[in-house]
């Protein structure tokens, strides 16, 4: 049944925006900042779809969103997590409170840390939930039988707002698969 969705509601949301028209499908699926994405999609060997759909999901394309956490840009990056990534990547006098809202560093630094995580992890739900919950968390998750049977895989995400987050980026990814062939 949950494999049936996954299938049947992208086709569904793809039917009633060609009855609705692609403009409300534009509304909830947007193609901004394209060039950016695919220039650091390929610099760090990302699918410039998983990127298009992690900032619709993070910040719906808002360059200056700033979550109740404080995770800030287009890709909802916090702080501690913008300053290790700045570290890695050998970007100087990296300042966050001004840095992070440009498209071209937060896509950027946003598109290496996807990369970290899937190599790290070698499986797309597993990045993802440590993108949204954090590295720390995935790890215990994954040495806990109970979320994980082999230490490599998530077979439960114990935190909603997590589980909900990597549905929802698939989700995307599969309507932005279609929007940007």
């Amino acid at each position: 049944m949950r494999k049936a969705l996954k299938i049947l509601i992208p086709l569904l949301i793809i039917l009633t925006a060609t009855y609705m028209g692609i403009v409300t499908l534009n509304r909830y699926f947007p193609l901004h900042y394209q060039d950016i994405i695919r220039h650091y999609a390929r610099v760090h060997n990302v699918d410039p779809v998983l990127m298009t759909s992690i900032i619709n999901i993070e910040s719906r394309f808002n360059r200056f969103a700033v979550s109740p956490a404080g995770a800030s840009g287009l890709m909802q990056i916090m702080e501690p997590t913008a300053i290790w990534i700045a570290e890695r990547m050998g970007i100087e006098n990296f300042d966050y409170q001004t840095m992070i809202f440009d498209p071209e560093v937060n896509i950027n630094m946003g598109t290496w840390y996807i990369r970290h995580l899937m190599e790290m992890h070698y499986n797309l739900d597993v990045a993802l939930a440590a993108y949204n919950a954090g590295m720390g968390n995935v790890a215990n998750w994954l040495q806990n039988p109970e979320f994980s049977s082999d230490g490599k895989t998530l077979d439960y995400i114990p935190f909603r707002e997590t589980r909900n987050y990597v549905e929802r980026v698939n989700l995307s990814m599969r309507v932005y698969r279609f929007l940007m062939r």
